[in-house]
């Protein structure tokens, strides 16, 4: 029975919506000794009444319907008799006529049964047989609707087929624009350095604007393999009815596939080459299935994740690129963050087209600025002071776009592109996902790499195999982008960053350092620097660098402080002077990162360090204050230290560079000494000023400093305590200075 209902679900394992798991389960159920003569019985038996007044019934009353180009047959009978598996009449009709779907309409008493099978995946009779209370999927489905009368369910079915039923896909949904093209006169080794540079493994030939034919990879490598790369290609491309245009359907471009050889279609629009559509692209096509459109999901979340101001102003965008002929995408991190439900207003639009022009014109509409750079195709509209509230400052455009690199870890080079190109540049495929603004495609979600797939799987993924060696920042990125998501670096990806950290030798300082501070600026800094340490990235940054238990313990420290600090600066308290002085604030966080970390290279080693990665002036003084300081706490490390000589041992240092002691000590005596200048002795001053000196008598100079210091020190020991104490002091000091003088 079992295997029966796999068999009948599934065409005899023949629907295109037969899965792996039907084909397991059969084998097992063959395996259990399941007999397939049974199931023939069942499935292919010849017709016995009832089955034949019946089957007579239906096909006197068949309709066909016309919808999309696919040919539907409608066929009913009235039962005067409950009949059991009539199923088997659509096996039957289906036989017979080869309708693209049929759907089959059974009336007996009080209730119509419905019967539906499909063979084209513009028709997925699950979805129709849902609408009536069914079930089912998209090549086999039923449905039992009671208290229902024939006549009114067939006008019901003719409806929900008009609301159901999809228009073929044609080549325009899943072409490439602004495809690379070769000229017929090209030799055949400059064409075979075109299809190295750009990866393709087709391309079309185009003379005077007009296609003339395709050139593919097999071609050039039997040429090349016989000694020709100096022939022409006009002498080797396929030539003759070769393309497709846009509103061809599927069907059409394999048909082209077969006849010609090619694995790659140019599409033609009025004899221009508008793109091209691959093998991939259909293979794409077919392993989507029949899923059901996403779009009113996707624009459901656009609506709930963004302000209005900001939507409508994506909306302006996108009918102003509609108009130039563009198409605008939003894509990279802010697909993911949406599709993960913790969306951001950090925006990446993608123009297949101009964007430079586009933002021009926008901003025109907007009174807006803009801010473009010609060589990267990039532009940035300025909304800053006609914005409005809940905008961000700017919205960044990009024309769509490929790189190429020289060589492993050379800064890339750039040439417009597609939308699909564009994304495979990008560095996982959880950030090559894209929504389509278009008014015709809006809320379509395009995922060409598996980015959605391994978003619920939870895994970083590159794109391919030598992309960590083309950027090796993108190493520390996939660290980074794991710990903020709590996700995994997949198996090979993982493999292959171990394959390549030799590479982050060779990237160049300013982008390392990049990279870091995006990382000390993350929420939980201490996991990243950690598996950073686990797969022996940080020695590569410099041989001293570790994350061990110490650091660990001290990074979690600081965290926890600049936690309080942000929760202060909520509450809206005001800064004490004593106690909550010595907190760091988030923006100073990075910073205090950085010096734990480095706080345990020897000299040579941070001199090393600061110069590999040209960090500023003033971060590299922060650091030699650091290490400075660290050779003090043995000085520090001692009870009943007047508070006098803590004074003087750390006055000259700033307190940032203090605070990175204070957490680093591991002596608590040290630590205390430290927070007991850092909390109150910094903040003590004398009373006396210099104008009560020169009253006094006292010409200004050094000894000014020397009075004055004599007296911060007394006050800090606690040797005077008031003012009048303090005045009287001074005139004893000013006296013995003027007996000395």
């Amino acid at each position: 029975m079992l295997l029966l209902g796999i068999y009948e679900d599934t065409g005899s394992l023949s629907y295109t919506t037969t899965t792996a798991r039907d084909l397991r389960s059969a084998a097992w159920l063959l395996e259990q000794e399941a007999n397939l003569n049974v199931v023939n019985d069942f499935l292919r038996h010849p017709l016995d009444e009832p089955y034949q007044a019946v089957y007579g019934q239906l096909v006197d009353n068949i309709e066909w319907h016309s919808l999309h180009d696919q040919a539907i047959l409608i066929a009913k009978a009235r039962l005067d008799e409950y009949v059991e598996e009539l199923s088997v009449l659509a096996h039957k009709l289906d036989d017979v006529f080869d309708p693209d779907a049929s759907f089959l309409l059974f009336a007996y008493e009080d209730q119509v049964q419905l019967i539906a099978r499909s063979s084209s995946k513009a028709v997925n009779v699950g979805e129709i047989a849902r609408s009536f209370g069914g079930g089912g999927h998209g090549a086999a489905a039923a449905a039992l609707i009671r208290g229902a009368d024939l006549d009114q369910v067939q006008e019901q079915l003719i409806t929900a087929l008009e609301e159901h039923v999809k228009p073929p896909i044609t080549v325009r949904q899943i072409m490439s624009f602004g495809a690379h093209t070769l000229r017929p006169d090209m030799s055949l080794s400059e064409a075979e350095a075109v299809m190295r540079r750009y990866g393709h493994e087709g391309f079309p030939v185009v003379e005077k604007g007009q296609l003339v034919g395709v050139l593919t990879r097999r071609e050039i490598d039997r040429a090349l393999h016989h000694g020709l790369g100096e022939a022409v290609v006009r002498s080797y491309m396929h030539t003759g009815d070769v393309a497709v245009s846009p509103s061809d359907s599927v069907a059409t471009v394999q048909q082209v596939m077969t006849d010609h050889g090619v694995g790659q279609v140019p599409v033609v629009e009025r004899g221009r080459v508008l793109g091209i559509v691959t093998r991939t692209d259909l293979i794409k096509l077919w392993s989507a299935g029949a899923r059901p459109s996403r779009r009113d999901e996707i624009q459901r979340l656009l609506r709930q994740s963004l302000p209005v101001p900001l939507l409508d102003m994506l909306l302006q965008a996108r009918d102003t690129a509609n108009k130039k002929g563009y198409s605008l995408y939003v894509v990279g991190g802010f697909v993911r963050d949406l599709l993960l439900g913790m969306p951001t207003l950090d925006l990446d639009l993608v123009v297949e087209g101009d964007a430079i022009a586009l933002a021009k014109e926008l901003a025109k509409q907007l009174k807006a600025r803009v801010r473009s750079h010609d060589r990267f195709g990039t532009a940035k509209v300025i909304l800053g002071g006609t914005a409005g509230t809940n905008l961000p400052p700017s919205l960044d455009f990009v024309t769509a776009r490929t790189e190429f690199y020289q060589h492993p870890t050379a800064l890339p080079e750039v040439e417009r592109s597609s939308i699909k190109q564009d994304l495979y540049r990008r560095d996982f495929t959880i950030n090559t996902m894209a929504i389509c603004l278009d008014r015709d495609r809006y809320g379509e979600l395009l995922d060409f790499y598996g980015g959605e797939r391994d978003l619920h799987d939870e895994l970083i993924r590159v794109l391919h195999n030598l992309s960590f060696v083309e950027d090796p920042t993108r190493i520390l990125r996939a660290v980074r982008l794991e710990q903020r998501l709590g996700f995994t670096i997949e198996t090979r990806s993982a493999e292959l960053i171990d394959d390549a950290l030799g590479l982050l030798d060779r990237v160049t300082g300013e982008r390392l350092r990049h990279e870091l501070e995006w990382i000390l600026d993350e929420r939980a800094p201490g996991a990243i620097m950690k598996r950073l340490a686990e797969l022996a990235v940080l020695r590569h940054l410099e041989a001293g660098l570790r994350y061990d238990e110490w650091l660990e313990e001290k990074v979690q420290q600081a965290m926890l402080m600049v936690e309080r600090e942000q929760v202060l600066a909520e509450e809206g308290s005001e800064a004490e002077q004593e106690g909550h002085a010595s907190m760091p604030s988030a923006a100073e966080k990075k910073y205090l990162l950085l010096a734990l970390l480095t706080y345990r290279l020897t000299k040579p080693q941070l001199e090393r360090f600061l110069g590999r990665l040209k960090f500023g002036q003033e971060t590299a003084k922060y650091l030699w204050e650091v290490k400075e300081l660290r050779a003090l706490a043995w000085r520090l490390d001692k009870e009943n230290l007047k508070p006098s000589r803590i004074h003087r041992l750390l006055h000259v240092y700033s307190p940032r560079a203090i605070l990175v002691f204070a957490i680093a000590l591991d002596s608590p005596i040290a630590r205390d000494n430290v927070l007991l200048y850092l909390n109150r002795l910094r903040w003590v001053r004398p009373h006396i000023r210099g104008a009560f000196l020169k009253k006094e008598g006292i010409p200004p100079g050094p000894v000014y400093r020397q009075i004055l210091g004599k007296l911060l020190y007394a006050r800090l020991d606690g040797q005077i305590r008031t003012a009048a104490e303090e005045e009287a002091m001074a005139k004893r000091l000013v006296a013995a200075w003027k007996r000395r003088s």
